[in-house]
């Protein structure tokens, strides 16, 4: 192949792409004028849910209720994909009266599908469609039948399922999304749901990490100098809270405290707590999320937060270490 032979082939696979991708771009477009009151009513059977959400489809469409009920699954609702093929071959015990069962089928003719409807029609769940085609035969024995048509497929032959899959995609998106919002879905919710992984340490809470109980150093205002480096040294965290009789915070002591009075005139180890404590150490509460919480030690370089109610009575310690251990930096 010569040099132009190359180049002309190299441009021709771009517009290919370029082609597939505004075809799907379009598809995805074209629901947002035919979103209507099945959309509203889908959200309000999925709400009302009393049992599971169970997807189902086939081929290609299977794959996309996987990932519709991965979605689900993940913002609160219960979710899970059944194979239509095998739910008509002894699967079919997973759905319950209380489910909701969305289906997925572009021509709205899948043969799996239909004879599963007619179970699931004995069963009593209620059946949302995703479908190219409201007219069809799984359109019309639907409680809601929602509009997923595209013009084409992004495949050349018009035969691949490409636009369509995308479009139903995301349908199961929007769906998600707004039944999300209307059960009130926070990010503390995520977070629950997300323990692992990148998203689950940007969400983590400090008190899922913090060192409380008899991991926190604590001391009393009145407690001699060589015991209050006891318990620093004895719980490594450079640092040791200060509370007073009610378990409130008077303050801290830290490595650095000990530093500046050991250049002064006083024999250290004659003071006690107060004498050396700051009075006024940066505090958060527990439901902080932690990345807020590195900010904070990152803004006023230091090394150690303590954890307070809202009485200002020490719950706990988070140190940067702990944001090490989490590799949250």
């Amino acid at each position: 192949m010569t040099d132009r032979e190359s180049s002309s082939a190299d441009t021709a696979e771009r517009a290919l792409a370029r082609k597939v991708l505004e075809t799907e771009a379009a598809a995805v477009l074209g629901l947002v004028d035919r979103l209507d009151d099945r959309f509203n009513r889908a959200v309000a059977l999925l709400f009302e849910c009393a049992g599971r959400v169970v997807v189902t489809g086939m081929g290609k469409s299977g794959i996309i209720c996987r990932k519709i009920a991965a979605t689900l699954s993940s913002t609160g609702t219960s979710a899970f994909f059944l194979h239509p093929a095998e739910a008509i071959h002894g699967d079919l015990g997973a759905v319950r009266k209380d489910d909701v069962v969305v289906a997925v089928s572009h021509s709205g003719e899948t043969a799996e599908l239909i004879r599963l409807v007619e179970a699931i029609r004995r069963i009593g769940a209620r059946l949302i469609v995703l479908t190219g085609d409201p007219a069809s035969a799984l359109g019309q024995v639907a409680d809601v039948a929602i509009d997923c048509g595209v013009a084409e497929e992004a495949c050349p032959m018009n035969l691949v399922p490409t636009a369509s899959t995308t479009a139903a995609l995301a349908m199961g998106d929007a769906l998600a999304m707004t039944l999300a919002v209307r059960r009130g879905f926070q990010e503390e919710d995520f977070a629950h749901l997300h323990p692992g992984g990148k998203i689950g340490k940007r969400l983590m809470r400090v008190e899922h990490i913090m060192h409380r109980g008899e991991q926190m150093p604590v001391v009393g205002p009145d407690t001699p100098m060589p015991d209050v480096i006891g318990q620093m040294s004895a719980k490594r965290l450079g640092m040791t809270c200060v509370l007073d009789d009610a378990g409130r915070l008077a303050g801290v002591v830290t490595d650095g405290d000990l530093r500046r009075h050991l250049s002064g005139a006083a024999d250290l180890m004659a003071l006690r707590a107060r004498d050396v404590m700051t009075t006024t150490p940066v505090t958060i509460a527990r439901f902080m999320l932690a990345v807020e919480a590195l900010k904070i030690l990152e803004d006023r370089k230091i090394t150690s937060l303590v954890v307070v109610d809202g009485r200002g009575r020490a719950e706990g310690v988070l140190h940067l270490h702990d944001l090490w251990r989490t590799q949250m930096v």
